[in-house]
């Protein structure tokens, strides 16, 4: 795993379609287990995006955007801006299922895979532009 992460170093979107495929896999492993457990649609998909945005905030923050935060006082202001730009994205994706989903009658699955490609494009160039920017001149 290491000699892969060394690979990918050198280019941010590679990094990022990788570990951004890592967070939907976080992301649609566990809404198919709480959906199979039978926990309502909004709620499952509710508790899967909480996941994948903490796994995410890791991995892009250490591995795809490499930022320079250096204590844990210094990942606050990223982490709150990565929560905010993930709150938004988030509502995206709760309203594209539930459209997908209820009123348009995909399954399940279906309607939560289709939301992933429109969530991590903004994720992408939220996290690039807004999020990661500590010691980036």
């Amino acid at each position: 795993m290491k000699k892969l992460i060394e690979k990918l170093y050198g280019n941010s979107v590679v990094r990022y379609v990788f570990f951004g495929g890592c967070t939907t896999l976080v992301n649609l492993v566990s809404f198919y287990i709480l959906r199979k457990l039978k926990v309502e649609l909004n709620t499952a998909n509710i508790i899967s995006i909480i996941l994948a945005i903490l796994f995410a905030y890791v991995v892009n923050s250490k591995y795809v955007f490499q930022d320079k935060c250096d204590s844990l006082k210094a990942h606050i202001q990223p982490f709150c801006k990565f929560i905010g730009a993930r709150l938004v994205t988030m509502i995206i994706e709760v309203g594209g299922v539930w459209l997908l989903v209820s009123v348009m009658g995909l399954g399940d699955m279906i309607g939560k895979f289709l939301t992933q490609f429109i969530v991590l494009i903004l994720n992408y160039i939220f996290s690039k532009f807004f999020v990661f920017t500590t010691g980036k001149k």
